[in-house]
């Protein structure tokens, strides 16, 4: 480190679901549905002092050998319209919607976040997805028609018409994926374009984020990797004409509070084994293999057979790498340290952990960021709604004390917080 001033952290609130952070069987937890959860988790961010709200989404619910995977979320409503009904009863947090660029189209999406960024007084940001999935296609009209490969060429199209669309001016444009002509019927956003989140970690997503993204939403689990991240994206942007600040790399995370050490990574422990039950397990190594496991032990050995290549099996979830490659990977993992199928998942599956009494999480956090491992993180609680609650009480004061971290919200919108400028018009 250098005598340069302390940097300070940013910090973001996800609402857990989709995933296999949630655990369900916690007798605290509540419903994904009810608007009092919602309303929960955000103003206890908004009392941290959080920069923003964030709401993952998923566009079909999942399947193995074509029944509904039994630990997905129904029901949760739409994002922007939960956001909306946020900005109600919140007065600074941000409220970062994830919406799909694959199955939506610009216009529409532009006068929904400029709506949002209106209503809540400039706090609006997108989380720009994108899909290749033929199964979660098949609810929209134009099926599963886009090439993998064109992903990230239909999403930068995207976002650069959406913020055509948020300067407000007559838009004229013709290009592979739209052919577009008109004018957003709101004024300009109050943020000019409302943020732009970005979580894609392959070079062709690096690169997308550095020349279109405010914040990457990153995945990276160590100090080093997270170092090394950290510096391939910054030095991407000069490319683009940007600095290294106007991008904000933020990975999730999760943590476990103890009143010491030894006890936070007993609990710690338990939450994972919470977190990754026997059906869960299964359920990621068909998404690896590909094949029907719902016989397999989790408690025994991983499978013999290898993995089937683009199986059907499981249907809604997004298949990350060669399977091949990923399952000799575990196989060598259990093998050096004698795991079951089940202990491998939890061991490979977990996102950054910070596991500690208050003060440890505190400076380690610090440390990520001071270090330019991250510029903040966003929380992944394993309840809902109350898994903040304990951050925000016994965490963010020290981070407070120790000069990082914002006491009072310095502005109203959510580039103020993040200390970024407001675009101007193309």
């Amino acid at each position: 480190m250098t005598d340069r001033p302390l940097k300070q952290i940013h910090l973001a609130a996800h609402f857990p679901g989709v995933n296999n952070t949630t655990v369900w069987t916690d007798p605290a937890s509540r419903s994904q549905i009810e608007f009092s959860s919602f309303r929960h988790l955000a103003e206890t961010a908004e009392r941290g002092r959080f920069d923003f709200f964030f709401l993952a989404e998923g566009l079909r619910l999942r399947e193995v050998n074509g029944l509904i995977h039994d630990l997905d979320v129904v029901g949760r409503p739409e994002s922007i319209t939960v956001l909306g009904a946020l900005a109600a009863v919140t007065t600074h947090l941000g409220l970062a919607a994830t919406v799909n660029a694959t199955f939506n189209e610009p216009y529409e999406l532009a006068r929904r976040f400029a709506s949002l960024d209106h209503l809540s007084g400039g706090r609006a940001a997108w989380n720009v997805v994108t899909s290749s999935d033929a199964f979660t296609g098949e609810n929209f009209r134009r099926g599963g028609f886009l090439d993998r490969a064109d992903r990230y060429t239909r999403a930068a199209e995207f976002v650069q018409l959406a913020r055509e669309f948020w300067d407000g001016g007559q838009v004229r444009h013709s290009g592979p994926q739209f052919d577009v002509e008109g004018r957003l019927s709101l004024p300009r956003p109050p943020q000019g374009h409302p943020v732009v989140i970005q979580a894609g970690d392959s070079d062709e997503g690096r690169e997308f984020a550095a020349a279109t993204a405010d914040i990457i939403f990153s995945r990276h689990s160590t100090l080093t990797a997270g170092q090394a991240f950290h510096a391939d994206v910054k030095r991407r942007l000069a490319a683009y004409g940007r600095k290294p600040d106007e991008l904000k790399i933020m990975p999730g995370v999760t943590y476990v509070l103890g009143d010491t050490d030894e006890e936070a990574t007993e609990r710690a422990a338990e939450i994972r084994r919470a977190q990754v039950g026997p059906q869960t397990a299964i359920a990621y190594l068909e998404q690896v293999w590909g094949i029907d496991l719902s016989d397999h032990d989790p408690d025994g050995p991983l499978p013999t057979a290898d993995p089937v290549v683009d199986s059907t099996v499981v249907q809604g979830r997004t298949r990350i790498g060669d399977p091949l490659e990923i399952a000799a990977r575990w196989r060598a993992v259990a093998a050096e340290k004698r795991l079951s199928s089940r202990e491998l998942v939890i061991e490979v599956t977990g996102r950054q952990s910070f596991i500690g009494t208050p003060a440890a999480v505190a400076e380690q956090l610090d440390a990520y960021v001071q270090n330019d491992a991250a510029d903040g993180f966003i929380l992944v609680p394993h309840l809902t709604p109350g898994g903040l609650d304990d951050f925000v009480d016994q965490v963010v004061p020290l981070l407070q004390e120790r000069g990082v971290f914002r006491t009072e919200y310095a502005g109203t919108t959510l580039r103020d917080h993040l200390g970024l400028p407001v675009p101007g018009r193309r």
